[in-house]
């Protein structure tokens, strides 16, 4: 009996635990396809662990380390591609513990040059007291980079 209620305890726990996740998930997603960097500043912690491959001939993709840097990636972003052409769907939404792993398409058009890109794209967030502490985006940076080069 004393397994019983420890295993349900452990259970309510880690429940409560991937709601605040997929709740912090939830409002970065919405934040980020309404290019909503005041909320996207809310979202992130003070500091976060930042991995998204450099890309020297994207200008949005660079280096970030703090909340400020990584909530203005969507004003990058809207500043250096055509907002109309912009799509992403998500195909897997999985959340266990404090990560929520996202996987999908993503495709745009790079506004200076007027090429499109598209490909495949996953991403990890981690969340800790509600905002984002770990953000690992995985994408087609070929085809990024190839979009970008005039």
């Amino acid at each position: 009996m004393f397994t019983e209620s420890t295993e349900t305890a452990e259970t309510a726990a880690s429940t409560t635990v991937e709601d605040a996740t997929r709740a912090t998930a939830d409002a970065f997603l919405a934040a980020t396809a309404a290019r909503d960097s005041a909320r996207l500043a809310e979202l992130f912690a003070d500091d976060v662990d930042w991995l998204l491959a450099e890309n020297p001939a994207c200008p949005w993709i660079r280096p970030r380390a703090t909340g400020a840097e990584c909530a203005t990636q969507a004003e990058d972003l809207a500043r250096y591609t055509v907002a109309e052409d912009a799509r992403a769907s998500v195909d897997t939404y999985l959340v266990t513990g404090q990560d929520a792993i996202i996987m999908g398409h993503l495709s745009g058009t790079v506004r200076a040059t007027g090429k499109s890109f598209e490909g495949p794209f996953a991403l990890r967030l981690t969340v800790e007291g509600g905002r984002i502490t770990r953000h690992h985006l995985y994408e087609n940076s070929l085809s990024v980079a190839a979009a970008c080069t005039p």
